[in-house]
């Protein structure tokens, strides 16, 4: 195979005439040329140059072949500059997962001005719960994965991952307009509540029956649904109350939020990547979503720290 260093050594000598100006051109030594043309000469089995005591000359292979290799050489340029920009985070593709309440009220600003900044990076959505995301982040298949965790939970997190805290965010008792309870609430006084909860195995199911748990009782839930606008519309039809957190406490008709007292647990939003080997676009898509998350998610009052 020719080698293509080799090819551009034969382009500047053809074009100044010269070994020695062609090295001082490229940053060699006339030597060093004069080894490249040889074995150029080996590989392609022709003359190349007729070489005289002062000067040297092209042959016509030595010029055909210069100009066949402009093209192929532009070619390997314009690979060199797009793995350049593929190890600069500025080409490629950016593959993010995240659950379905980041997906509506963070990502789709937070896209955008990623896409704004990486304007050759090709981005892909994928959404799941933490337990489907995580291990596609561990295999390679997403390189940034938005998921919860519940300080309540503990969680298991792969091995081989960094986790960077977006946000941290109070849990919402949300209760249908005409409910009984009004300004706030202890957990104590919602033992004979009907629940809407998230499915069994997910952090918010899990958040709730440790926190009621821990005050005496098991919560009656009779509805489940990890869709907060299911649990909105569910709750606004009188149904049954919800613990939710306050990314998903958007209002709704029928619904108003009461506090609870005494409750210090909350929902952390989390940024996992590989510990090795993220490109800069990872690490600049993932100041971005702080940035972004920064913004939109309203920062706690002065009085929040105890809702839950």
């Amino acid at each position: 195979m020719i080698n293509p260093v080799h090819l551009r050594t034969l382009g500047a000598v053809v074009r100044t005439g010269s070994f020695a100006t062609a090295a001082k051109e490229l940053g060699y030594t006339s030597s060093a040329v004069s080894q490249q043309m040889s074995a150029l000469e080996r590989d392609v089995r022709m003359r190349l140059f007729d070489r005289h005591a002062r000067s040297v000359r092209p042959t016509p292979a030595a010029e055909l072949l210069v100009r066949r290799a402009a093209e192929a050489l532009a070619l390997l340029d314009g690979l060199e500059a797009d793995v350049r920009s593929m190890a600069e985070g500025r080409l490629g593709q950016l593959r993010i997962g995240s659950f379905p309440t980041a997906s509506e009220y963070l990502l789709p600003t937070a896209v955008a001005e990623i896409a704004r900044r990486l304007p050759g990076v090709s981005i892909e959505l994928e959404e799941g719960e933490p337990e489907r995301l995580l291990p596609l982040v561990s295999d390679r298949v997403l390189d940034l994965a938005l998921v919860y965790a519940y300080d309540t939970v503990p969680r298991a997190w792969p091995q081989g991952v960094r986790r960077t805290t977006v946000f941290s965010e109070d849990l919402v008792l949300m209760v249908p307009d005409d409910h009984r309870l009004s300004g706030s609430a202890a957990l104590d006084d919602l033992r004979e509540e009907s629940w809407i909860s998230t499915t069994v195995g997910t952090g918010g199911s899990a958040c709730l029956h440790r926190l009621c748990g821990a005050e005496g009782f098991v919560p009656k839930v009779d509805f489940r649904t990890n869709d907060y606008d299911v649990v909105r519309s569910l709750v606004g039809a009188g149904l049954g109350v919800a613990l939710v957190p306050r990314l998903g406490a958007q209002p709704g008709p029928g619904t108003r939020a009461v506090r609870l007292r005494d409750c210090t647990a909350r929902r952390q939003v989390i940024a996992v990547r590989r510990r090795v080997g993220p490109s800069p676009a990872v690490e600049l898509a993932l100041s971005t979503i702080v940035e972004v998350a920064r913004r939109r998610t309203p920062e706690p009052g002065p009085d929040e720290g105890k809702i839950c």
